[in-house]
């Protein structure tokens, strides 16, 4: 599953509570019976989403029917993501709390490696043939400093522009639009606030309470798109040095729109912004009631209006415009996206690893891996399924966000790196509420990034 809109991190005496609640929810743990298999995942914290929890009971009568005596349980974590990965940590850190099988999103994954935490999955690997199915680049993104894979990706996503057309309209601006800077999304946000008022003219995620979905809707979407599209360097990460990368001119750039965005009242209120439950309100109000001109966002946003969402809106795909985010001067290969996505894992203190992988064999038939993507809007990892017709006309969008993975980018998902979008967001956080400068974030990043790193940085 995509990465979603995260959360800030709460008080730790509510975490602990909330974990303890997540731990007595598992029981005497995973090994406790040879024959059942338990397998823990992310829920939605809007309860009428339940794609997840539906899948997974599709795949849970499969599984049962075709391995008789053998049971599924199936333990959800209902948490906005920050609190999500805390829980599942604590989870992973004894089998008698652990389960079979986790839920790990590619961002979290090798910090997870590092600690021990899951089991590397090569030697079943091998023996899959399903496996030669999936992308390189998918497979890497669950794979360990030490070669190893450690998770098997059940889809990718993309990001980009959604637009209103009827708020469009009403600020002159063209139901085609295609912009080819930063400085033409944001002319057009200026035009969207003269033109059109009570909308917002445009929200692009920021600051520690959105979490990893402002590090990568908002901030990476514009770092990324700063380069001059030579197609080598990484801006956060130097792969030859292995050393994180200070904050440079790009870096300051991208501050400085998310500063601009927020200083001229492009985006929300800073209050709303900074609600950790502003990318549901996003999804769930502002876009389906026409109150909101932009979103930079991500392809999965489909998945809750879709027929028992529980907020259904048909009717996006009429409504809504999308245009690939452009890079900053209109630079080759002129447009920029962002990919991530979850992986399914073993705990290496899970008591059933073999009947975990069983699991993970019954997900990932293409018929079943391909129902998953149809219904949380995601893009295929698997080439069977991305060169199936049925895949690509099942919903509107699809050809668009697949199309963009031709020029997407993928975060440097070292172990540092959940220390390091953390100091992304706190320089976000900094000049939308306008208690930092540019140079002022810029610089209290390069402290927290030597910090979060060992001082394993370079500058550019």
């Amino acid at each position: 599953m995509p990465v979603r809109p995260t959360v800030r991190f709460t008080a730790l005496f509510t975490l602990t509570a909330l974990a303890s609640a997540s731990l007595a929810a598992c029981g005497s743990g995973s090994g406790s019976d040879p024959d059942t298999v338990k397998v823990s995942f992310k829920q939605s914290t809007d309860n009428s989403i339940k794609v997840m929890d539906t899948y997974l009971g599709d795949i849970k009568k499969q599984f049962e029917k075709a391995n008789p005596g053998k049971k599924v349980e199936l333990v959800p974590i209902k948490a906005p993501d920050s609190e999500y990965y805390t829980k599942l940590q604590q989870m992973l850190r004894s089998p008698k709390t652990a389960p079979d099988l986790v839920y790990e999103d590619t961002f979290l994954i090798n910090s997870d490696i590092t600690s021990g935490y899951l089991k590397p999955l090569d030697d079943y690997l091998a023996e899959w043939k399903d496996w030669d199915r999936f992308i390189d680049t998918a497979k890497a993104a669950a794979k360990g400093e030490d070669g190893k894979t450690y998770g098997v990706p059940d889809g990718t996503d993309t990001r980009g522009l959604w637009f209103s057309k009827d708020v469009f309209a009403k600020a002159g601006l063209p139901a085609d639009w295609q912009p080819k800077t930063w400085d033409e999304v944001l002319d057009a946000a200026r035009a969207i606030k003269e033109k059109v008022p009570g909308v917002t003219p445009l929200n692009v995620y920021t600051g520690k309470p959105a979490g990893e979905a402002a590090t990568m809707q908002g901030f990476e979407m514009l770092l990324y798109g700063t380069g001059t599209g030579d197609g080598g360097s990484d801006p956060l990460y130097d792969k030859g040095s292995k050393k994180w990368i200070t904050a440079g001119q790009g870096f300051e750039d991208s501050l400085s729109f998310v500063e601009t965005v927020y200083k001229e009242k492009l985006g929300p209120e800073v209050s709303d912004a900074l609600d950790p439950n502003f990318g549901t309100k996003v999804r769930g109000e502002l876009l389906p009631q026409g109150r909101l001109g932009i979103a930079l966002d991500g392809s999965w946003l489909p998945q809750d209006w879709l027929e028992g969402s529980g907020h259904e809106w048909p009717e996006w795909s009429k409504e809504l415009g999308l245009a690939a985010m452009p890079t900053q001067h209109g630079q080759a290969p002129g447009r920029v996206s962002m990919s991530g996505g979850w992986t399914w894992a073993v705990p290496d203190k899970a008591g059933n690893p073999d009947l975990a992988f069983e699991f993970i064999k019954t997900m990932q038939t293409k018929a079943n891996a391909q129902k998953w993507y149809i219904a949380n809007s995601g893009i295929s990892v698997r080439e069977d399924v991305a060169n199936d017709p049925a895949y690509v006309d099942a919903q509107p969008g699809i050809k668009f966000f697949t199309d963009l993975v031709a020029d997407t980018h993928y975060r440097p998902a070292y172990p540092a790196y959940p220390k390091v979008s953390v100091a992304i967001q706190e320089a976000m956080e900094g000049v939308t509420t306008g208690d930092r400068s540019v140079e002022e974030a810029a610089r209290g990043y390069d402290e927290a990034l030597k910090e979060a790193t060992d001082n394993e940085v370079v500058s550019k």
